[in-house]
């Protein structure tokens, strides 16, 4: 008897195992392997949308205002929230728990409070509201004034949805006022520098609208629409339909709790509200901005992003400016050059070293293609002071500039939602460039030999040799894969 139960046991385990064993398999073919064969569709889009749109003869109505110092740009975030009067639209691509992710959510439950009918959606699979960021789903999805989408919910026997996912950081403000840029919502993105733990510098603007009376000739107007088409859309659903007692109980228990975070918050920390920010009085006029994004679809996208940037490149004459924590220019990202030849006098890019980049496996495809880079004749720049840089832009002749969501890699050109303004402002440019300048101090070129060219005031970050064994280690995962980077 004991036998034949150990036999049957035995025989449910090993099915078992053979399951799980097909379903890796599975959930490799098509999760991973399918879109190294799957092409994206060609429409007429590179030939409906010249480069010239984005340029501009006089100065329009449209104004743009830069943020760059994490401190700040939390603050403005809670600013633009406090002055809602009837909307918020609010897009993430993920939050991390901490005091801003509280303040954050809190804020927004106090302007549901008081009428203002908010949007929140966020990425289906990469939200965070889990574990103590969990009753989140409960007290929002109970709240009259606010909804809670997800884009691209996680299914698990369908594993070619899970790189569809939702990059996007958007904030619009009753369809007059709205912010775009790379952070996400976290203490490491809007700390100040008394913060112990590694913080990231990234980039957001806040565009302004100052002829209200002309809505749809705005920018906002562009990214109020790919808004609405963002959460209208079927990928886009609800986490719960209907609320049991207990994640009613929940819910209303997290609201009290926020409320209460965030009175404690204003008494300790008084500076964060209620500043009386006068946008329009720091804002910089602009000739034109215009929106550009990816298709929502499933596997491969259509690489709108990418065709816009391309085409802005080579229409650039002096110079070429890129940002982007993650550099991974695989054959297939630069497939819209070819047979292309850049007039440009100079491409310079900023981004991280292998000592602060936090993405392994991004490391890992970008020291692939490294030399290569080099070899091209183009100035790379790696990050060599505290944290992590994570902003995503470009600077076209000193001109024209992009700032938002989107990564030089496959994942950003082919796979992920992105959004980017383009913004045609020499003034704004300017500024810009001062800014990166800063971040430029505290890096270093790499020279012909691939080594760093020496800065008396800047020494090269520590690797430490875990990292750089994990990261020699991926790449050559990263070797077949890199088109899913």
């Amino acid at each position: 008897m004991f036998n034949i139960k150990k036999l049957t046991i035995d025989k449910v385990l090993k099915a078992i195992a053979v399951l799980i064993k097909g379903y890796i398999l599975y959930a490799l073919i098509f999760g991973v392997i399918l879109f190294g064969f799957h092409r994206h569709r060609e429409s007429d889009y590179i030939d409906t949308h010249s480069v010239d749109r984005f340029f501009g003869s006089e100065i329009c109505q449209d104004e743009v205002v830069l943020l760059e110092d994490r401190y700040e740009s939390g603050i403005a975030r809670i600013n633009l929230i406090e002055n809602a009067e009837e909307t918020l639209d609010v897009a993430y691509y993920t939050i991390h728990e901490g005091v801003s992710t509280n303040v954050f959510l809190g804020s927004l439950l106090d302007a549901a409070d008081r009428g203002v009918k908010v949007r929140f959606i966020l990425d289906g699979i990469f939200h965070n509201l889990r574990g103590n960021l969990k009753d989140t789903i409960y007290a929002f999805s109970i709240h009259p004034n606010i909804e809670l989408k997800f884009y691209e919910p996680f299914d698990l026997f369908r594993p070619w949805r899970w790189n569809n996912v939702l990059h996007d950081k958007i904030i619009i403000v009753d369809g007059h006022l709205a912010m775009i840029g790379g952070r996400n919502i976290g203490d490491k993105y809007f700390a100040n520098d008394d913060y112990d733990k590694p913080t990231v510098d990234d980039r957001d603007v806040v565009i302004l609208n100052t002829d209200e009376k002309n809505i749809k000739s705005s920018v906002i107007w562009q990214m109020q629409e790919y808004f609405n088409n963002l959460w209208e859309h079927d990928f886009s659903k609800y986490p719960v339909m209907h609320l049991t007692q207990k994640q009613q109980k929940k819910g209303y228990e997290y609201i009290v709790y926020l409320h209460d975070y965030v009175d404690t918050i204003r008494k300790t920390k008084p500076d964060i509200f209620g500043n009386n920010i006068n946008w329009m009085s720091i804002s910089i006029p602009t000739k034109n901005i215009t929106l550009i994004h990816n298709p929502l679809e499933r596997l491969n996208k259509e690489p709108w992003c990418l065709y816009e940037i391309t085409n802005l490149m080579k229409k650039a004459r002096h110079s070429v400016f890129i940002q982007s924590p993650y550099v991974i220019p695989t054959k297939k990202l630069l497939k819209p050059f070819e047979g292309e030849k850049l007039t440009v006098d100079r491409i310079d890019i900023l981004t991280n070293s292998l000592a602060s980049s936090p993405n392994y496996f991004a490391s890992a495809g970008y020291r692939k293609y490294r030399t290569k880079i080099i070899d091209y004749g183009v100035n790379i720049y790696e990050y060599q002071g505290s944290g992590s840089i994570h902003a995503k832009s470009f600077i076209f002749d000193d001109k024209i500039s992009l700032i938002g969501s989107f990564n030089i890699d496959p994942r950003s050109a082919y796979l992920s939602t992105e959004t980017m303004v383009v913004i045609d402002s020499e003034e704004f440019a300017t500024h810009l460039r001062e800014k990166i300048d800063k971040k430029l101090d505290n890096s270093l070129q790499v020279a012909e030999d691939y080594s760093y060219v020496k800065k008396s005031h800047i020494e090269e970050k520590n690797i430490p040799w875990k990292k750089l064994f994990t990261v020699k280690a991926l790449s050559l995962i990263a070797y077949f894969f890199d088109y899913m980077l």
